[in-house]
């Protein structure tokens, strides 16, 4: 295992997409079990999803900092693409670590709306990069994803794979990132470490996850469509078993060592942060219709079968993906293990919560 050399006590942390899914679980648990810690957080609030959502999530981590004195929680509403905004954060606060976790998500929109994905993920993240070579970092962190792997055969995958075969431009956006990362590593000794994450799920998730999306059409009596006849399978992961992967990665950047040509060798990083454990999309379906009835989102007499298609793969899609997560484990002694069910049940419980029983 590898030894913590990144202390976050009395740090300041730059968590990117702050008011996303992971960014605004990373700042709670952060605030939760670090302290005295100062964590500046950026978003742009945009509407690619329901911004009450992340609004709700600003109001949690809000409340939480309020019980932790100690740390100081900054919120600044911006774009990564802007460079002059991202300059002007670094020399303002002299980050010690960056968690770059803003990006455009998903794989399907990516296909009817690539500028916004070139400009967050290849220029948001090149601006990212040369703040850090311009302000020095301790670690810089950045989320990769699943879907470089593209139409690899070959599972599980491992960091190890070649990742050549992208079928999606949010994908390629992606495998930019760590190519990107790579090449600021070994130009400026950055250590930089790329986490790919497996299909992240929880409470307050993202409305355009499969589980998300499922639950609000059948709730509204539509008909979910399930693609490749049910025949995928996914790495579903638990989102507190994503931040605790995060939290371990922050606290060990890579070293900085010299080749034998006295040149750097980069200082960097890949893992894949998954739950090691496919499941069915027809199972995964079962389950949460039976947590929804339990949570009290659906009624128990729903009628499942009339509201389910099995339809084809859709563009973009892959039948599989399952996370090798031996080096997570070699290096942390961690590995993602929340069960689905257990999660699926939290994730019916908060949506009962936020969106009927206070109606």
């Amino acid at each position: 295992m590898l030894t913590p050399n990144v202390n976050l006590q009395n740090k300041t942390v730059l968590v990117t997409g702050a008011a996303g899914f992971i960014g605004s679980n990373l700042v709670m648990e952060l605030l939760r079990t670090v302290e005295p810690i100062h964590i500046i957080g950026i978003d742009n609030m945009n509407d690619y999803y329901d911004p009450a959502i992340k609004e709700y999530r600003l109001r949690e981590i809000k409340t939480l900092a309020a019980e932790h004195p100690s740390s100081e929680w900054t919120f600044i509403k911006g774009n990564i693409a802007d460079h002059a905004l991202i300059d002007k954060a670094f020399a303002d606060y002299g980050f010690s670590v960056v968690v770059n976790l803003a990006a455009q998500a998903g794989v399907r929109y990516s296909i009817t709306n690539p500028d916004v994905y070139i400009e967050s993920n290849i220029i948001g993240f090149y601006n990212i990069l040369e703040a850090c070579r311009n302000h020095p970092v301790e670690h810089l962190v950045y989320a990769s994803s699943s879907s470089v792997y593209g139409s690899n055969k070959k599972i599980p995958y491992a960091t190890d794979d070649k990742v050549d075969n992208p079928v999606s431009l949010y994908a390629a956006t992606k495998k930019s990132n760590e190519l990107m990362a790579h090449a600021y590593s070994k130009l400026y000794n950055i250590p930089s470490t790329g986490l790919r994450f497996f299909t992240v799920y929880g409470p307050a998730g993202r409305p355009d996850m499969a589980y998300f999306g499922f639950t609000n059409k059948l709730l509204r009596g539509e008909t979910i469509q399930i693609f490749n006849y049910g025949n995928c399978k996914r790495d579903f992961t638990y989102v507190d078993d994503i931040v605790t992967g995060v939290k371990h990665v922050m606290q060990n950047a890579p070293e900085k060592v010299a080749g034998e040509d006295g040149l750097p060798i980069p200082p960097y990083r890949v893992y894949n942060i998954g739950n090691n454990s496919p499941e069915n999309l027809l199972d995964f379906v079962d389950i949460l219709q039976q947590e929804l009835i339990r949570a009290k989102v659906l009624p128990a007499d729903y009628d499942f079968e009339s509201h389910k298609q099995l339809v084809p793969m859709q563009a973009g899609d892959v039948p599989i993906t399952y996370a090798d997560t031996s080096a997570l484990e070699r290096d942390f002694g961690f590995k993602p293990s929340t069960p689905l069910r257990e999660g699926l049940r939290r994730f019916a419980e908060w949506y009962h919560e936020f969106y009927q029983s206070r109606n």
